[in-house]
């Protein structure tokens, strides 16, 4: 068992309190910190937790307490102090994402992680689903040759689906498109090279800043992706982690991934088509620990065991998926000019 304290309780932390860490059950919770008393309330009130387990500072807690492990789930603008904070006190950590707001930020939390021997990980949670894992596997086995082009289409429409976060800066790159960005390198286990990112915001949308967007990112294997997405759009929705059509030499790999919506939730899909055949789903397994559970499992039986599984999103790795936000941002700034991933990787 890992013994472990939750920092950040507010509304997608309470998430986590409720919906992920009970099903964990490496996971022995020893507390809970918030600055909000209303928030420590809520669980204790909500989730039945021991009221002598709730503190009110992340000092209190590491004094009073003898866990290992900090699950870091407060807003992002938090994520770079407390991470740190929690590094210097000696814990592992796990945060949500995007880890950081900057590159510069990532790498000293990286760093400092390092020179405590302790593992700092990000919660890319779409990499724990069926299909991507799958997928993965067969890039990876070379499956239909050598990939020319992939096409990806997130579509949801932000106004009719409860979206609250109206005012957060980057709210499509730097909030949702990171899901995409991870995925990316994961599947295509690649890295990129530059992209070229055009982004608006829509007459008559709520947003304060632009919620669509389009890209292009070329990768160091020769392959493009041709990248739409939109927090505006009024066609069908997608599944949370987009439409993929991945084009190779001999065939397609169509797929999708965290099919919910509006309380529904549908399975994962993968299909195989041959040079001119028919398109062939694939069935694909359940997994024993998926979406953020899989994130969580993933740190604990680190910890446990010393060993570091395939598709382990360290804060070293999620370098490269927060480069690729920080690029689009800065492509979309100049208008779509061509940006290198190293230029901002510094």
């Amino acid at each position: 068992m890992v013994k472990a304290i939750q920092i950040g309780l507010g509304h997608w932390g309470f998430s986590w309190s409720r919906d992920v860490i009970p099903k964990v059950p490496t996971i022995d919770m020893v507390g809970y910190v918030d600055t909000n008393p209303e928030a420590t309330q809520r669980v204790q009130q909500e989730l039945g937790i021991d009221p002598k387990l709730c503190f009110s500072s992340l000092e209190d807690a590491a004094h009073r307490t003898d866990a290992v492990l900090a699950i870091c789930t407060l807003r992002t603008e938090a994520h770079y102090p407390v991470v740190k904070r929690c590094l210097e006190l000696g814990y592992h950590v796990i945060v949500e994402k995007p880890f950081t707001t900057t590159i510069a930020q990532g790498k000293e939390l990286v760093a400092l992680a390092k020179a405590q021997g302790k593992l700092l990980m990000v919660s890319q949670n779409y990499r724990h689903q069926p299909a991507p894992i799958a997928v993965a596997d067969l890039i990876a086995e070379g499956k239909f040759g050598a990939l020319n082009m992939v096409s990806i289409d997130f579509r949801r429409h932000g106004p009719s689906q409860d979206y609250r976060y109206w005012d957060m800066p980057d709210p499509l790159l730097a909030d949702m498109s990171i899901h995409h960005f991870d995925l990316m390198r994961f599947v295509l286990g690649d890295e990129p090279v530059r992209l070229s990112c055009r982004t608006w915001n829509p007459p008559g949308s709520p947003f304060r800043y632009d919620p669509s967007g389009v890209a292009i990112i070329e990768f160091s294997k020769g392959t493009i992706v041709s990248y739409r997405a939109s927090w505006m759009n009024s066609g069908p929705v997608t599944p949370w982690a987009g439409e993929w059509v991945m084009d190779g030499a001999e065939g397609q790999i169509a797929w999708s991934s965290r099919d919910h919506f509006r309380g529904k939730a549908g399975p994962d899909v993968l299909t195989l088509s041959q040079l001119d055949g028919k398109p062939e789903p694939v069935k694909l397994g359940a997994i024993a620990f998926p979406d953020r559970t899989g994130t969580l499992a993933a740190i604990a039986g680190t910890i446990e065991s010393g060993v570091t599984p395939r598709g382990f999103s360290s804060g070293e790795d999620n370098l490269g998926s927060l480069a690729l936000v920080q690029a689009a941002i800065l492509s979309a700034s100049r208008g779509g000019d061509w940006v290198k991933i190293a230029e901002v990787m510094g």
